[in-house]
């Protein structure tokens, strides 16, 4: 779950920012006004957007954005004169004053490309261990020596049984290994 976390040196310019997202559905998990305070809310979630300004009380955005976990994104909000000093640094931001069309797009936007890179980290399969990858080879071997296939015909073998048996690719070179040294 994306989460929204909006950090200011006021809390009520965060309560402000807060409402206006509020009455668009976008659910606010924590208020804070101090950097370490937001970095502590970002460390319990495990994904979404900061909207912060650009200087809190304990450390400008550059260095909270450096201290920020891997899942979450920034949106400065700061004045023209502020964000034209920073331009290039891959931040996401908005102008002030703000236009609550421009901040709820963009909120939206950058919670669902959070989304998709949540999602394709979960997606990648976890490499194998040393042991999986021996068994694997191990079984490719074998297949390569009694069957006459090359490498690439053995895996493919696995592969296929592996698919066709609803079972993993390990699971399905343990079998082989078994079947065959019989």
């Amino acid at each position: 779950m994306n989460s929204l976390v909006i950090a200011f040196p006021k809390i009520e310019d965060a309560k402000r920012i807060g409402d206006v997202l509020s009455r668009h559905d976008l659910y606010v998990d924590a208020l804070c006004t101090t950097a370490a305070q937001a970095l502590g809310e970002m460390n319990n979630r495990n994904s979404g957007v900061l909207i912060c300004g650009y200087k809190l009380p304990d450390m400008f955005f550059t260095e909270l954005r450096e201290n920020m976990p891997p899942g979450f994104e920034m949106l400065l909000i700061a004045s023209p004169r502020i964000l034209s000093s920073y331009e290039g640094s891959g931040v996401v931001s908005l102008a002030m004053p703000l236009s609550v069309y421009e901040l709820t797009n963009t909120v939206q936007m950058m919670q669902r490309q959070s989304q998709k890179r949540l999602k394709k980290g979960q997606t990648k399969p976890k490499p194998r261990s040393k042991e999986e990858r021996e068994i694997i080879g191990s079984a490719k071997s074998l297949l390569m020596e009694r069957n006459h296939m090359t490498e690439s015909e053995a895996h493919r073998y696995l592969q296929k049984c592996s698919m066709e048996n609803g079972t993993n690719l390990v699971e399905t070179a343990e079998m082989v290994l078994t079947l065959m040294n019989d």
